[in-house]
């Protein structure tokens, strides 16, 4: 073989490896802390992208929750992220996002709803919102839509988060290990049911939960309209024998028009197809249906959507 063929062969030959390279598609997910559930959750999906959808190479990013999310995803640093109802904010440029209004953002699939969950410590004299005057809190790490939402509940309880209380940005992991070190006397987090972190708090029954009072329920529902009362149910956490009054808001998949549509519609259906083995992460995930649609309150993605007609989830 001639010197001028092997150099043709050679050329050839990274020409289809470059061309190969430039086909893969790769989708970074906001998602949340370790201990909580966007993690392991989004981790699982972007198995079942990377698994089910040929060139798309996905990966599960650590973050603070929403607010980072939302950040990240403004920056292009993420295709793809987990929000609680803060992204709505977003969408409409109100509160932390004033005359930043994010018009691009666009809905993929509903997740679950998230209530807040109102900790003391074991034995605490902490009976309502207004007895956290003075006391160490957990408010959520910072920049996560925990803290947000946490600072605001705060604020509608007529309690300066920065002045009234001894505000500690944690994690749920942290959160725990606080309690358990008693170095926190409460904790205001948002999660879904179940969340791994609450539940580790109530097995070593280093805290127990607080209804949230109704006049706060209500006010925090006029200032974050996307909350909602909720009742956590009886026996949903070890030694939690009756329902507690608190909000929740329900998290989506975030995305933005800037994913192709083909894309989204292959990463939508693969999400529905594949649903068991999210499940099996996690089966608060059982909420995952197209008839939670009504929860997303931004547009859905136009790849979405032709997935969604094609099941007869929308016209």
């Amino acid at each position: 073989m001639t010197k001028t063929a092997r150099f043709f062969i050679v050329a050839a030959m990274v020409l289809v490896f470059a061309g190969a390279a430039s086909a893969a598609t790769f989708i970074n997910i906001g998602t949340g802390s370790t201990g909580g559930t966007y993690y392991p959750v989004g981790a699982g999906m972007a198995k079942v992208w990377s698994d089910a959808i040929p060139g798309m190479k996905a990966n599960a990013q650590s973050t603070g929750g929403t607010a980072q999310n939302l950040a990240l995803l403004g920056k292009g640093e993420t295709e793809v992220i987990f929000a609680d109802g803060l992204y709505f904010f977003a969408y409409e440029g109100k509160g932390t996002f004033e005359g930043k209004p994010m018009k691009d953002l666009r809905g993929l699939v509903p997740l679950y709803a998230e209530p807040i969950h109102f900790l003391v410590a074991k034995g605490s004299n902490i009976k309502t919102i207004a007895d956290l005057k003075g006391k160490r809190v957990s408010v959520g790490a910072v920049g996560s839509g925990t803290e947000v939402t946490v600072r605001t509940l705060l604020k509608v309880a007529g309690l300066d988060p920065d002045k009234d209380i001894r505000p500690e940005n944690l994690g749920l992991s942290d959160t725990a290990g606080a309690f358990a070190d008693k170095n926190i006397d409460a904790a205001l987090t948002v999660g879904a049911l179940g969340i791994a972190g609450v539940v580790e708090i109530t097995t070593l029954g280093t805290a127990e939960f607080r209804d949230i009072p109704a006049d706060i329920i209500a006010k925090l529902g006029k200032e974050l309209p996307y909350y909602l009362p909720f009742d956590i149910p009886a026996n949903t956490y070890r030694n939690q024998t009756k329902p507690v009054k608190a909000l929740a808001s329900w998290n989506v998949l975030i995305t933005t028009d800037k994913l192709n549509d083909d894309d989204a519609y292959k990463m939508t259906k693969a999400l529905y197809e594949h649903k068991k083995d999210i499940l099996n992460i996690s089966t608060r995930l059982a909420s995952m249906s197209p008839e939670n649609l009504k929860y997303i309150q931004v547009p859905l993605h136009k790849g979405a959507m032709k997935y969604y007609k094609e099941i007869g989830a929308v016209k």
